[in-house]
């Protein structure tokens, strides 16, 4: 049995998120069913987050066991082949030691949420960014961005479905970067809670509106209810950009 990390993009908008479910299509179902074409082996693909319904990934990383011989390269070759037309690449695939595992051997996990300011429609970005029609001054929500940095309690910014053990998580980064009319936000954690990082977003965006000011972020931080929170931004704009392993994996 040879076990392969994968890193993996895909468009998240076919999807009903990462994981396997009953009601509608998966980037993971997507991968196993390609897997199963290729080695006849009943394959479960292991992910180092599962990102929810629109959500994409330029660089998801994963893994799988496989007992038939076959090289990184002519696996990776391969699910792309099958994997079609889904929305999905396998952009590396190599041998990892047994022991590695996607999400647990993972030590950070960092996310871009694009935010695009415009009064118009989106056309080439619908469904890959969030249109904000109203102007949102940037260096407001990096001052808003600089009260959530460091080890708290998120419960605000918690999904009311998240099934985590505790709220609290350590966030390393939250950079707003400003290019003309699209405005980047950077998110870095060793773990994120559930819908965590679009919470954020949404209230900056109050922020960089003027409806909210910084110390109403704090304020929100420290109530510890998810009824305190602003706004929780659409899927659209989210991108898990890559996870961190040991030199190792």
């Amino acid at each position: 049995m040879t076990r392969f990390a994968l890193t993996i993009e895909y468009d998240g908008r076919p999807f009903m998120g990462w994981q396997r479910q009953a009601h509608g299509p998966s980037v993971q179902a997507a991968i196993e069913r390609a897997l199963k074409q290729i080695t006849g082996e009943e394959i479960v693909v292991h992910a180092a987050g599962r990102t929810d319904a629109g959500v994409h990934a330029l660089g998801m990383r994963a893994h799988c066991d496989v007992a038939r011989p076959i090289t990184p390269f002519r696996l990776m070759e391969a699910i792309n082949a099958r994997v079609r037309p889904d929305p999905v690449a396998i952009l590396d695939c190599a041998v990892v030691p047994n022991d590695w595992h996607a999400r647990f051997s993972c030590t950070a996990r960092h996310y871009e949420y694009r935010i695009e300011v415009r009064r118009a429609p989106l056309t080439l970005d619908r469904g890959l960014a969030w249109r904000v029609p109203t102007p949102l001054d940037a260096d407001a929500m990096t001052a808003g961005a600089s009260r959530l940095i460091g080890r708290h309690d998120f419960t605000t910014f918690r999904s009311a479905h998240c099934q985590a053990d505790s709220p609290l998580r350590t966030l390393d980064r939250l950079d707003v970067e400003r290019d003309g009319d699209v405005i980047a936000v950077f998110a870095s954690a060793r773990s994120f809670l559930h819908h965590q990082v679009r919470s954020m977003v949404g209230c900056l965006a109050l922020v960089g509106q003027g409806k909210w000011s910084p110390d109403d972020m704090t304020a929100a931080l420290e109530a510890r209810d998810r009824a305190a929170l602003g706004l929780n931004a659409p899927p659209d704009g989210l991108y898990f950009l890559r996870a961190d392993y040991p030199s190792s994996g």
